[in-house]
């Protein structure tokens, strides 16, 4: 065994104690409730826009995107463009990669490589800032609720090319929504790909945590995964990327479809 497939084992090994591990999971649950409530998320910027992911949900996207290499990225829900930017310059850093092992150069403003996005309301001093950044030329915008028949259409026109595509579902998180946006996008996810389906996590936390919301526990992603995953085998739970991040809004949300 090498080097590297000795650590790879390692690795493998504590994920698989990780997801047995009643006390480390309760105690992240634990953390990761107590920080909801004091608003930690909101808390973060990528390349000077505000993202409201969690740092270790951020690592974990770096991850997907680096493993997969996609073409283009959708995603539902824009807010203040953070997670936007963060899509674009892993597109952005994919490139650069591509041309340094290719032995040539790029001109950014035109790769390939874009990110879609999705929101019902794009608020101009949002849409201001994002088209003033520079990883703008990546960027197609959206406005309309993502599960309207025109949007959906304008998305799937847009997505017309790509070879690799990626999904990234973030938006209203009622039950209904979220199995909407998942029979309207999870199927442009390519094989190999992922749908992610942000904020699961909703059903682990107690009843009337988020009051001011239309979600709630028994209404909300996790239980449209749970409703939408048996109709399609062709998608998976990547336990291991949450067993790795302990600490998710995603959890049975990392959606892997079948390479084959």
């Amino acid at each position: 065994m090498t080097p590297e497939q000795q650590f790879a084992f390692e690795r493998r090994e504590r994920l698989t104690a990780y997801g047995q591990d009643a006390e480390f999971q309760a105690l992240s649950r634990q953390w990761l409730q107590q920080s909801m409530a004091k608003k930690y998320v909101y808390n973060h910027d990528w390349m000077g826009r505000p993202i409201i992911q969690y740092p270790q949900d951020m690592v974990g996207i770096q991850e997907l995107v680096w493993r997969v290499r996609p073409d283009l990225i959708i995603e539902t829900g824009i807010a203040h463009g953070g997670s936007l930017i963060l899509s674009a310059s892993l597109l952005a850093m994919l490139d650069m990669t591509d041309a340094i092992e290719a032995g040539t150069t790029i001109d950014p403003r035109r790769s390939a490589r874009k990110v879609i996005g999705v929101d019902i309301d794009i608020r101009a001093h949002n849409r201001a800032a994002i088209e003033a950044h520079p990883m703008a030329s990546r960027i197609q915008m959206f406005q309309g609720s993502s599960v309207a028949e025109e949007t959906v259409a304008q998305v799937r026109a847009a997505a017309q090319g790509y070879g690799t595509v990626m999904v990234f579902l973030d938006s209203m998180h009622t039950h209904a929504h979220v199995l909407a946006e998942l029979e309207a996008y999870a199927g442009l996810v390519t094989p190999g790909s992922y749908c992610v389906v942000f904020d699961t996590f909703v059903d682990d936390m107690p009843p009337k945590f988020f009051a001011d919301r239309p979600w709630d526990v028994g209404d909300n992603p996790k239980t449209a995964v749970r409703q939408w995953l048996p109709a399609h085998p062709e998608f998976q739970v990547d336990r291991d990327l949450e067993n790795q991040l302990m600490v998710t809004v995603a959890p049975e949300g990392f959606l892997r479809r079948s390479a084959g």
